[in-house]
């Protein structure tokens, strides 16, 4: 049976779609790799792709599209909402199918090889890959950003685990791991005040109290005059869509501002839709036995 490896690289472009069409080409095409889905973001300036495929063609792809991020983006000009720290900032590899988060693990180990070798980038392991526990958090390892990571570099404590000790020039530094499936959410604040976001995310992520696998942060979305409380919830099936909705709308009351919407990046698990449906119809006794989609994939 063939394995299958989800990989989500975020790319610090979210503006000009002709560098975003160069950087994603990699991915179409080819044989045992499907672009399934990316969506650039222009105040984030970031791109997240998601492919998924043989683990060997996925590792090539990924490799190739790094490859043209670092040629065509420039760090020292990149701004946006979003923290980076990295043209390829993150590169996270899932276990989909007949394939362990072991053999995950490994996969991004040669990946983060290849990438610093032929790139010459500096790349730290992180979530399940990780050398140590303090590299284990994206949050920690991010820190500082771009602007900050040459410094940050200087420290023994956080010598890169592949490439050389100082930054890409232009590129930066790259993280890349691998994880269990995570649901990239957003909700949306009827609001420009970037404080109540930030409350409200204080509020709610696992760091300051609130929800074990929840991590939630506040973004401007001055086009759209509003801002967003993001959140990437870890493990859905204890922390779930719907409980966080609910708390989120329960905070933004206190400041009398509205939810206007919300939104889910890159693909997630039916499992974590069924629940917010349970949940929001009150079905007694529905699971995912009782999706016909899901009949028809066995």
């Amino acid at each position: 049976m063939k394995k299958v490896v989800q990989c989500v690289p975020n790319f610090s472009e979210g503006r000009d779609l002709d560098k975003i069409e160069r950087i994603v080409q990699p991915f179409r095409g080819k044989e045992g790799v499907k672009l399934v889905n990316y969506e650039p973001d222009k105040d984030y300036n970031r791109v997240v792709v998601t492919v998924l495929g043989e683990p060997e063609a996925v590792k090539k792809a990924v490799v190739e599209a790094i490859g043209v991020a670092t040629e065509e983006i420039d760090m020292t000009k990149h701004t946006g909402q979003h923290s980076r720290m990295g043209a390829s900032d993150v590169v996270p590899f899932i276990p989909v199918k007949n394939m362990t988060v072991s053999e995950a693990v490994e996969l991004s180990k040669e990946v983060a090889k290849e990438i610093s070798e032929r790139y010459n980038i500096p790349v730290f392991l992180y979530e399940k890959s990780a050398t140590t526990p303090e590299r284990e958090n994206l949050a920690t390892v991010r820190k500082g950003q771009f602007e900050g990571m040459e410094e940050k570099l200087k420290d023994p404590n956080w010598r890169p685990d592949f490439g050389p000790n100082t930054i890409h020039p232009t590129a930066g530094v790259t993280a890349v791991g691998a994880r269990m499936p995570l649901v990239a959410y957003n909700i949306n604040l009827g609001t420009t005040n970037i404080e109540i976001a930030n409350k409200i995310a204080k509020a709610i992520r696992h760091s300051n109290g609130g929800f074990r696998y929840c991590k939630a942060g506040a973004v401007e979305m001055p086009e759209r005059e509003i801002v967003q409380v993001t959140m990437n919830l870890t493990d859905y099936t204890k922390t779930s869509i719907y409980r966080v909705f609910e708390t989120v709308k329960m905070e933004a009351k206190r400041y009398g501002v509205p939810v206007v919407g919300s939104e889910i990046i890159g693909l997630v698990p039916m499992e974590a839709l069924v629940d917010c449906a349970s949940y929001y119809l009150g079905l007694e006794g529905f699971s995912m036995d009782k999706v016909l989609e899901s009949s028809l994939m066995e």
